[in-house]
């Protein structure tokens, strides 16, 4: 058993804690500026210890010597950083700790988004590594470049690689950054590649400078060899052939913006007529640039992940001070005789009746102790269990309970009341490590077990808890401690209650939290309801709820709360469309016989379609009951509620009503309860949880900055939604244009159809149906026949309405 504890311990993984460490503005400039200082000081420390570090040799150690002064610029401090650093740690690759840690200075300074300070911080450090194991190749006798790590690491991978084997492994790391990190792909190297060619090319044949063209054009044109039919100065001049030689006709195609050039001989001037060259010019386009990241990753990286607790940042969770000890921080103690004096008498009972024990072990609980016992060979079990009476009387104790045999352990145990029980404080309960790094959505806090572990359970998992028990056995302080838990671990943001209080007084206190973790009707005064029309009301709300949420699930393509709230926090879902986060809702009801009593299937009905298909979108049902009779707890609420607890009864009967077998009616009260997820009973002691404990945690969150009002649940309107005077416009049922609408559509008019359009009831179908009649829509009852729908279109249908609206 000690082992198994042990191995249950060591399971304590990072969990998201609601402990979060929220800085101010004028703290993170603080801590930002801190940050960039230290970094601009390990910069100056590591560039002055590659020029000092000789000198400052002889002085590592020697920072409390006040009179020994160093080279460093930042002296003694300096020199030791830079020794840690740069010569025992990564060289010249150490200038990555100082400049990552200037970043993050920044980044808090200017409270930028933490998204890529992260990303900065990972790559920075395998770089700083890389380099660091690269530069050990270069490093055998001055560690200054690699730092004894790199240096260190370079000598051990060549070890077992050689030094052909640690350069393909460095190349291929070196690879996997630019790739990953830098996005260098084959293909845009070889594009960089051709760009960079093609602009040596072009600058390579780009024409020369044309500022001298007219003047070395004129010299070589009057230097021709002959020119032909020249006329006389008096005659017009006219050239009919003009031989130019190679360089002349180049340099002329060159000229675009000279239209015609004059040579001039002495005696005459030869004119020669130049057509302008006509250059195209082509324009850039530029080419849409592809976004690598779709929007919601933008946006997360802008923004950072959608947070529900952003509203109540600053809310903080109840202390454990609020929580009484009611142990003085002991812990259980031993009564060595009474073990003793017990086992001997379990050992005198059994061998009168000639059956022989191998062995017995005790394990020592808060209420109750558990003896196991290993019998010897062919000893029949049901032997023993017939003699559980024999064994209460001979130990003179109530709540004797054998388990034969204890599943998974081979023996067969004897749970025997202590004369001396301890109180399990909440405080106990809460503190455990295992309550407090429960990876759970709801986790639940119940007590103690057997042997001194705490019993956590999570109550999505469940998904729904049955509880029962007679009056006095510790039912409302279960309640308590379960919305306690969730109190203690949960935001506002996340988890909202539906209180059901039919005796008005056990849940009075929550009323002090109603902006932070009530949910009610639109319209109603209080948040806890007592009156049995409106448990009614807001379970069929719950039930529209619940189908609101399995449509925006629908939407998200998604299967359960979890999967959509975490898609909706990476910003993936956009509430343009309707889309919001959804926070668990958990339904309370502390009196359930009452409510079957004065209401029956109006109660059991939404209860059953709650149970069946809320669990998937964040629902989850509590249901306590202090008369467990077939008649309260049916076979449809048994079916939907695995999980059950039950607190010490008086029959068998109600033992087996509620948890399908023996042992409730065998508890000792004040909490002693058998808990079952539909496999093993586990007995707990269920931690206790005064009312003036929960008035003080009511009241510290209360206290607090709170949303404006409770969670608002859908409006439901019941079977009564209508009304007798049908031709009364006013007084329509809300759904009547509606459920006009679809007669108009269907030209077939009955109030079967409209119950499986509009989803309604029979009555007030018919009473839908009446009003149409005298509005004039349908006509008259016709016996087996559906009724005549007399507006033929729906634009005739609303010329209808608007013409009722005008009168």
């Amino acid at each position: 058993m000690a082992t198994k504890k042990k191995v249950k311990s060591t399971k304590t993984k990072t969990a998201k804690t609601p402990l979060k460490v929220v800085l101010s503005k004028q703290q993170k400039i603080i801590l930002g500026s801190l940050l960039m200082l230290v970094g601009v000081g390990l910069l100056i420390s590591f560039t002055s210890f590659f020029f000092t570090w000789q000198e400052d040799q002889s002085l590592i150690g020697t920072i409390t010597e006040r009179e020994v002064e160093a080279k460093n610029l930042l002296s003694k401090l300096g020199s030791g950083l830079g020794h840690f650093f740069v010569y025992q740690g990564f060289g010249i690759a150490a200038f990555a700790i100082a400049i990552l840690t200037t970043l993050t200075g920044v980044y808090l300074f200017f409270d930028y988004a933490k998204t890529q300070l992260k990303k900065f911080w990972f790559w920075g450090i395998l770089l700083m590594i890389w380099l660091s194991v690269f530069f050990g190749f270069f490093s055998k006798t001055n560690s200054l470049l690699s730092g004894v790590i790199g240096f260190e690491i370079n000598d051990w991978l060549q070890d077992y690689t050689g030094l052909a084997g640690t350069v393909l492994l460095m190349v291929f790391l070196a690879i996997v950054y630019l790739v990953l990190r830098l996005k260098l792909t084959p293909e845009k190297v070889i594009a960089a590649f051709n760009k960079k060619k093609s602009e040596i090319s072009e600058d390579f044949n780009k024409a020369p400078s044309t500022a001298n063209i007219d003047d070395t054009t004129t010299s070589e044109i009057s230097n021709t060899e002959t020119i032909s039919e020249v006329k006389t100065p008096t005659s017009p001049i006219t050239t009919t052939e003009i031989p130019l030689n190679e360089s002349i006709s180049n340099q002329v195609e060159k000229i675009s913006e000279v239209k015609e050039t004059i040579i001039d001989t002495g005696d005459f001037k030869v004119e020669i007529a130049q057509e302008e060259e006509v250059t195209i010019e082509v324009a850039k386009i530029v080419e849409e640039k592809s976004e690598k990241k779709n929007l919601s990753d933008k946006l997360v990286e802008d923004f950072g992940e959608f947070d529900p607790t952003l509203e109540l940042s600053n809310y903080k969770f109840p202390t454990i001070d609020l929580l009484k000890d009611y142990t003085a921080g002991q812990g259980i103690t031993i009564n060595q005789e009474e073990l003793e004096n017990n086992k001997n008498r379990i050992v005198d009972t059994l061998n009168n009746y000639k059956i022989g024990i191998a062995s017995i072990k005790a394990t020592v609980g808060p209420t109750v102790t558990l003896y196991e016992i290993v019998p010897d060979a062919g000893i029949r079990i049901s032997k023993i269990k017939n003699l559980e009476d024999d064994i209460a009387l001979s130990l003179a104790a109530l709540g004797i309970r054998i388990i034969a045999p204890i599943p998974g352990r081979g023996t067969i145990g004897i749970e025997v009341p202590n004369k001396n029980p301890k109180t399990v404080s909440m405080r106990s309960t809460i503190a455990s490590p295992k309550f407090q790094s429960a990876e759970m959505e709801l986790p639940l806090g119940l007590g103690k077990t057997i042997s001194n572990e705490t019993f956590v359970v999570d109550l999505a998992k469940m998904p729904h808890l049955l509880m029962a028990g007679a009056t006095g056995q510790g039912k409302s302080v279960g309640l308590n401690a379960i919305l306690t838990s969730l109190l203690y671990k949960k935001h506002p943001a996340e988890v909202k209650f539906v209180l059901v209080d039919p005796k008005k007084v056990e849940l009075t206190l929550f009323n002090k939290i109603e902006r932070h973790f009530l949910a009610k009707l639109p319209g109603d005064e209080d948040a806890i309801i007592t009156d049995t029309n409106k448990v009614i009301t807001t379970l069929n709300s719950l039930c529209i709820e619940m189908d609101q949420r399995y449509d925006l699930l629908k939407e998200a393509y998604v299967r359960n709360i979890k999967e959509y709230n975490t898609k909706f926090k990476a910003r993936k879902l956009n509430p343009n469309d309707g889309h919001r986060y959804l926070p668990y809702i958990v339904l309370v009801i502390d009196e359930f016989a009452d409510l079957i009593m004065t209401a029956g299937k109006e109660v059991e009905t939404p209860i059953a379609r709650l149970a069946q298909l809320a669990r998937a979108i964040g629902i989850h049902l509590i249901v306590a009951t202090q008369r467990p009779s077939v008649n309260v707890i049916t076979g449809i609420i048994k079916a939907n509620f695995p999980a059950r607890i039950a607190f010490r009864v008086t029959s068998k009967i109600d033992s087996r009503t509620i948890l399908d077998s023996g042992g409730a009616d065998q508890l000792i009260g004040r909490g002693d309860m058998l808990y079952t997820q539909g496999n093993d009973l586990v007995r707990i002691q269920c931690a206790f949880v005064d009312t003036p404990e929960v008035a003080d945690i009511t009241d510290f969150i209360g206290s607090q900055k709170a949303y404006p009002e409770a969670l608002i649940l859908p409006e439901y309107v019941g079977e009564d939604g209508g009304t007798t005077i049908d031709n009364n416009v006013s007084e329509r049922d809300k759904l009547f244009r509606e459920a006009a609408e679809v007669l108009v559509i269907a030209q077939q008019g009955s109030a079967s159809l409209l119950q499986r359009k509009l989803k309604l009831g029979y009555n007030r179908a018919g009473r839908i149906i009446d009003q149409l009649e005298a509005a004039g829509i349908v006509g008259p009852f016709e016996g087996s026949k559906a009724r005549q729908v007399y507006v033929p279109t729906l634009e005739a249908l609303n010329q209808l309405f608007n013409d009722e609206g005008n009168n």
